[in-house]
């Protein structure tokens, strides 16, 4: 079976839980559960930065990308997670612009947390609807009145755009890409084999 490419994008203060929340998930997924140990995912996940240099984190996690923005190959699925670097990436030219020529050629499309703000500076959320941070709502509003706002949903699911809310959002948001991708069974086996609830509930859990 042909590997799904999952393209994270990484920049500096970006929030640490909301790549590795995803790249977690991605990267133990399973096919066949009693295969565990044999079997690699179906996912291969790769950090993408706008330099080979070393990205530092929020907190100070220093994150070795796999390629950069010149050098990344084709792309079935794309997660741009969010942080505080968002707020100096969002004038990024080149990174939105990179973000929004890879948005036209992935399948599925997605962000975690205020990776919504860069999504929608990048006009790929005109006409949807989406979420972010429970914080960052009301500046999502402002800033993009294209968009409807969804306030009350963890995961937010429009066509082939997921956008989620805050941090740990980003795990129930690749649980959900799994479960598209290769059924619910699969993504519940992911979640159980990482003690993780399957996101049943939608709600907001704040």
């Amino acid at each position: 079976m042909p590997s799904n490419r999952v393209g994270i994008v990484i920049f500096p203060a970006v929030e640490v839980l909301d790549f590795c929340g995803p790249y977690e998930v991605f990267s133990v997924t399973r096919l066949d559960e009693e295969r565990r140990r044999e079997e690699s995912s179906p996912f291969e996940v790769l950090l993408v930065a706008q330099s080979a240099e070393p990205v530092v984190a929020t907190g100070g996690l220093r994150v070795i990308p796999d390629v950069t923005l010149d050098t990344c190959p084709p792309l079935d699925i794309l997660v741009v997670p969010g942080g505080w670097g968002t707020r100096k990436e969002i004038s990024n030219q080149r990174l939105l612009t990179w973000i929004s020529e890879r948005a036209k050629q992935v399948e599925t499309l997605t962000s975690v947390c205020t990776g919504a703000m860069l999504l929608g500076q990048a006009g790929l959320l005109d006409g949807r609807r989406a979420t972010t941070h429970w914080r960052s709502l009301d500046r999502m509003r402002q800033s993009f009145p294209g968009v409807t706002v969804e306030d009350k949903l963890h995961v937010v699911e429009d066509g082939h755009v997921l956008t989620s809310a805050g941090i740990s959002a980003g795990i129930d948001m690749a649980l959900r890409v799994v479960a598209r991708c290769f059924g619910e069974a699969v993504g519940r086996a992911t979640a159980r084999h990482m003690e993780y609830p399957f996101p049943d509930d939608n709600r907001r859990r704040v």
